[in-house]
């Protein structure tokens, strides 16, 4: 798998999910808050599955031949 998450994108996943999920322990918000599971999963890993069937990617790197 290459990344299709450049570093803003990653940066700004984790701290969602971590935001969302803490909600949710919390009991701040619903059950709801658990999806942070999902930004923070993709955030870490660097790999969007969404950006890979939409064709996006925000990762700056070019890939070097």
């Amino acid at each position: 798998m290459k990344s299709n998450e450049g570093g803003i994108d990653r940066m700004l996943r984790i701290v969602l999910g971590l935001v969302l999920i803490g909600l949710a322990a919390t009991g701040t918000v619903g059950l709801w808050g658990w999806i942070g599971i999902v930004p923070l999963a993709t955030g870490l890993i660097g790999w969007c599955p969404l950006y890979a069937m939409l064709g996006l990617n925000s990762c700056p790197l070019k890939s070097r031949a």
